[in-house]
């Protein structure tokens, strides 16, 4: 039988009803000042359940960890007891949901640290910006990361630890697993790359250190949660924030045999989606698939017929859409019928009320407007 978006698939201990997912995207809408997911995310994420499997946004296992304003912890009870609110509301609708676990390391600002020094491998700058909220306007924008400042070896064990318990907590609010987030120029990437981690300890050097960091993570949630509700995501192509680096490919495949040898349920790939972004070639596809023989998640700018395609040449299992199940929740079957996609408002990505965010309607029905 040929493998397309609504075949099945066991994934871990899952049976997925379609290989469409819902791709992890930050939507900052937290319930303050504590960083709590709330009924509104529940919406949300439940209006989303006829997905295969939903990826939730990125979710900070620590305050040192968290880089933007209004992005959902996992490391108090409140945080645990509100994101019960959504897995509920997803299993009651049918879906299948994992949280995405995250420390963004340098990709920070000054006024989540005491200090005012975001953490990571190396004091080396990532020429970025993230989203904060402005305390005195209310009003949110991208402002410039500072320089961090260099983890002790110490700090790099407590933090594995952090998302050891991230993931537990995760399993305590009713998810079904986790997707460690190794991608996109957050931490666990910043290790991975020579252009952002310039250590000369275990955690630094040769590739095999710089995996090393990869390797505790993984192994701690594998051992925490399962490594069937185990995924991570990687960005190998992505050069943004500084971490462009020549060695990156060899070392994010030496990364899959160890993901390989854990026994995780899954590697996300997440593909640049701006226009001019790097081909991911096929040869690396078959590297991966030959180091690596869990399911493989694509993500990055897949329309209908591409992810489509992508199955069909056996080089993914699942693809992962992000800003087509914004404004459109019920995805799945607009494919399915070939029916048109609406268009999200870009203004309402980061912040604000429901409005732009859980008023999106299923094919056929009016958009709420308030």
């Amino acid at each position: 039988m040929s493998t397309s978006l609504f075949s099945t698939l066991k994934l871990g201990g899952l049976n997925l009803p379609n290989r469409i997912a819902v791709a992890p995207m930050t939507r900052a809408r937290t319930t303050q000042p504590a960083d709590i997911p709330n009924e509104m995310m529940a919406a949300y994420y439940s209006q989303r359940a006829s997905a295969g499997l939903i990826v939730t946004e990125a979710t900070q296992i620590s305050p040192q960890g968290k880089g933007y304003s209004f992005t959902p912890g996992i490391f108090t009870k409140d945080q645990i007891e509100g994101w019960k609110l959504v897995t509920k509301a997803v299993h009651a609708a049918g879906g299948r949901i994992f949280l995405q676990l995250w420390h963004v390391g340098r990709m920070s600002h000054k006024s989540f640290h005491p200090d005012g020094k975001p953490v990571a491998p190396s004091a080396l700058s990532p020429d970025a910006q993230v989203w904060i909220v402005d305390p005195e306007t209310g009003d949110g924008g991208m402002v410039n990361c500072p320089v961090p400042r260099a983890l002790s070896v110490e700090e790099i064990k407590d933090i594995v630890e952090d998302f050891r318990n991230g993931a537990k907590n995760a399993i305590d609010a009713g998810f079904d697993g986790v997707e460690i987030h190794g991608a996109n120029g957050y931490l666990i990437d910043q290790f991975l790359r020579r252009s952002s981690n310039q250590r000369i300890d275990g955690y630094g050097g040769s590739q095999e250190n710089r995996i090393r960091f990869l390797r505790e993570v993984a192994q701690a949630v594998a051992d925490e949660v399962g490594a069937e509700r185990t995924g991570i995501r990687l960005s190998p192509y992505i050069t943004q924030r500084n971490m462009a680096d020549d060695e990156i490919i060899e070392v994010i495949l030496k990364a899959a045999k160890t993901l390989e040898d854990i026994g995780i349920a899954y590697i996300h790939l997440s593909e640049a989606d701006w226009d001019d972004a790097p081909i991911v070639p096929d040869k690396f596809r078959h590297d991966l698939r030959t180091a690596f023989s869990g399911s493989i998640v694509v993500a990055g700018k897949y329309t209908k017929g591409r992810g489509e395609n992508i199955l069909a040449s056996g080089l993914a299992d699942i693809v992962a859409y992000g800003r087509p199940f914004i404004a459109n929740p019920d995805l799945p079957r607009r494919f399915a019928e070939n029916l048109p996609l609406a268009d999200f408002e870009p203004s309402t990505l980061f912040g604000g009320t429901h409005k732009g965010y859980s008023d999106y309607r299923n094919y056929g029905e009016e958009l709420e407007l308030v």
